[in-house]
């Protein structure tokens, strides 16, 4: 399980942080609240891939 979870993982989190550069560089937020924005959407991941592979671990 976790060869495969990992790795996917750390994709979704790559591509997450893309496309969250993506809305701050269209959405023109400032350059102060920026690293604001990045963690707490990382850490909604974070979050979200954890109970994910809980809920996969343990069904």
């Amino acid at each position: 399980m976790y060869i495969f979870f990992i790795p996917f993982a750390l994709f979704i989190l790559f591509y997450i942080n893309t496309l969250t550069n993506t809305l701050c560089l269209q959405k023109e937020i400032p350059e102060e609240k920026q690293p604001k924005v990045f963690r707490t959407i990382n850490i909604l991941i974070t979050i979200l891939l954890i109970s994910s592979y809980v809920e996969v671990l343990f069904t």
